[in-house]
Parts: C-alpha cells; structure tokens; sequence
C-alpha cells in the first residue's frame, strides 16, 4: 500500500476519524489509505454513510469540530501533510491548489451574489488581478464549462439558473485557480439524466484540457466507469476493495463491490433483473463484530462474525478486505 512515486499529488495515510455524539463515537471513518497521481482520476464509491464525504471533507478540512475529530493518519499533498498546516496556510491551498464541488449548488452558491462576483471572490483571494481581467476570465471560464451567453449569465443570482447551469457554475468557480486537485462530491446526484450525461462529458473533457487530478465521490458504479482511472470502494469507513477500473468491472471480488455493481443500472447494457443489495449499511456507533459487512453477505463464513479481515492484494494493484478470498 505504501509507494514512493514521484507522480504522487496526495497520499491520504492511515486516517481515522470519529464523531462524538450523545449517543456515542460514530467511527466514520478507520484507517483508510488513499493515494491519488497527478492528472489522474480516482472513484470513492459506496452507499450512503460509509464515509466518503467525510473523508473528502478531512483533505480540506472542512469537517466541523466538534463533533468530529481527526484521531490518527496524515494527508500529505505535494510534499506536506495538510493536517499540520495552520488555517492561514492551509487557505494558501484551500479554493487554490484544492477545490471542491459540491452535490447540491444551491446550498454552496449565495443565493444574493451575482454569479460574477461568486467567481471573483475566489480569483480575488488567490490572484492579484485587474478588473478587466478579473471579468473577461470569468467569461472564459463560463464559456469553458459550456454556459451558453456568458455575458448575460455574469450577471445573474443562482435562482434564475437551472439545477444543470448551477452545477457548471460551481465547476467554474472550483477551477478558476486552475487547481492540481478537485473534489467531485456526487456532483451529478441532483440532476436529470440529460444533464448527467452533459456534466459527465464536461468533466473528462475538464480533466484533460486542465491536465488536474479528480477524487470523485459517488455512489454510482455507472459515473467511475466513465471518469475514473482508479477505484476505492469503501464500506462502514472503511475501504473494503480498491483496484483500477477495469479490475473493479471484470473481476471484483468483494461481495460488497459485486452487489454494488449488480444493482447499478446502465444504458450500455440490458439486465433482465437488478438486483438490490440486500440490508443496510451498519450503525457504526454499535457496528457488528468481525467484518462489518458479514450481517448482510451471502457468503458469510464463521470467521466473518468474529475477526475483520486485512486488506490482501490478490495481484498487482489489486486488493480486497474478505475472508472468502
């Protein structure tokens, strides 16, 4: 797991990360390792509360505090570990070298700035730059994201765009400092399946045209085999089976990463049955014993109730966290 390329942008090193609630300690997220190459993409992939996002959150450290807390690992990127930074030098990269897109635009766009002041905001913060510069390079980068009329559109508030227009605002904004990283969280969830289709192609034509790094946070099998190099599946905070792509498709072997793969529709191909993955993900406040993933697994030995397996790599670059294999 641990490697020494020099084509490293981020190395995400043994995190674990809890939340301290009245009901108790949350482990959201335990001793995950992630490493993401320059101008690469790689998936993060899992239900609902498994703890992608908040992995995501802990790179920028955007987590709030309490109830979280970062209780072991390192997040180095370029060279320094990110958790170490004080919150001036952390801003230095934060919006600059690292951005993120969000899944729900209006939530992260102000809903009384003009779309041309929520851009500058940002080119201001990192960039010492002219008025007129200032306005014909959010110009171009409307136009880059595919806005139709960006000089109209300059000028208009979040509620007179569409959920799709929005979604192109808020990639722009993440790009407007020509970051070396950018954090895709479920950046296609909210929208029409037309539109879907039209993010997805302006972000791998984004990808190389910026030659960026991506961390893709989604639920959806269907958006990594479009965008991603590389994939993590992760599971109860943990990363249960991370192998490139092609791998993960034609030979998974988590049962988790299987289900996952059986309930996921796609237009390329006709199922006469999708299969839903059966169960939900556990409470990790009272997680179970063993693999976390034993209480809804159909190939569930006695080991899997009472001892987590490690991670394995079954063959270059490819490895599960199973007892079955």
């Amino acid at each position: 797991m641990e490697t020494t390329n020099q084509d490293e942008l981020l190395k995400v090193k043994s995190l674990k990360i809890s939340f301290y609630l009245n009901q108790g300690q949350v482990k959201a997220v335990d001793d995950v390792n992630i490493s993401i190459s320059k101008k690469s993409a790689v998936g993060l992939v899992g239900e609902s509360g498994c703890g992608k996002t908040t992995t995501a959150l802990s790179i920028v450290r955007l987590l709030p505090s309490p109830p979280s807390k970062i209780l072991d690992g390192k997040i180095i990127f370029q060279g320094s570990d990110l958790l170490n930074l004080s919150e001036k030098e952390l801003r230095k990269i934060r919006g600059k070298e690292i951005s993120i897109v969000f899944q729900d635009p209006m939530t992260f766009l102000n809903p009384v700035l003009r779309v041309n002041d929520q851009i500058g905001e940002i080119i201001k913060e990192h960039q010492d730059i002219e008025k007129d510069d200032l306005k014909n390079k959010i110009l171009k980068l409307l136009d880059q994201v595919g806005i139709p009329s960006p000089s109209d559109v300059i000028n208009y508030y979040p509620h007179q765009l569409s959920g799709g227009m929005r979604q192109r605002v808020l990639i722009a904004m993440a790009l407007s400092c020509n970051p070396s990283l950018v954090i895709m969280d479920e950046p296609t969830t909210a929208l029409d399946v037309t539109i879907q289709r039209q993010i997805l192609e302006l972000i791998k034509g984004l990808i190389k045209d910026y030659e960026m790094s991506v961390l893709l946070i989604t639920h959806d099998l269907g958006v990594v085999a479009e965008i991603c190099d590389y994939v993590y599946i992760m599971y109860a905070g943990r990363i249960v089976e991370e192998a490139d792509v092609f791998t993960i498709f034609e030979s998974a072997e988590h049962p988790y990463t299987k289900g996952l793969l059986s309930s996921a529709l796609s237009i390329e191909e006709h199922k006469k049955e999708l299969i839903g993955l059966a169960g939900n993900v556990p409470d990790l406040i009272n997680p179970p014993s063993g693999c976390k993933y034993h209480p809804r697994c159909s190939h569930m030995k006695e080991i899997c109730r009472l001892e987590e397996p490690p991670l394995i790599e079954l063959e270059t670059g490819h490895y599960v966290r199973c007892w079955s294999e």
